[in-house]
């Protein structure tokens, strides 16, 4: 497994222009630190945050009449399910935990992946 996935985690979407935060609710509570995530956090906005402005041909409001055709619009996420793969043997509210080799599909094609999981483990 790798570095549990908290509140407040850093995350890019491969077509997104921004990096987002995640937010995470505090029923999802763990020993010490922030609340961690589960694979059930994908809800847009109220979990996933947008990530400025979206840069893929597939998102309908990103296309335009001739001759632009296509101009980046602001980001709505529309995660395609929960978080893959998540990790089975630790759960959150019930749900597989998200560490930092989770990702989240988005319906217009996007890859969203987290790149700071908002906690850092110390080694002695």
């Amino acid at each position: 497994m790798g570095v549990l996935v908290c509140a407040g985690a850093q995350m890019t979407c491969s077509f997104g222009t921004a990096p987002s935060a995640l937010v995470v609710p505090p029923v999802n509570k763990v020993l010490a630190g922030a609340p961690a995530a589960n694979i059930m956090d994908f809800k847009p906005n109220a979990n996933v945050p947008p990530f400025a402005m979206c840069n893929s041909v597939a998102n309908p409001a990103t296309k335009r009449p001739p001759p632009v055709l296509f101009t980046p619009a602001p980001c709505v996420p529309v995660p395609a399910g929960p978080w893959k793969p998540g990790c089975p043997k630790v759960l959150i509210g019930g749900m597989p935990a998200v560490d930092n080799t989770c990702m989240l599909n988005c319906a217009w094609g996007g890859v969203i992946t987290v790149v700071n999981p908002g906690q850092t483990t110390v080694m002695d």
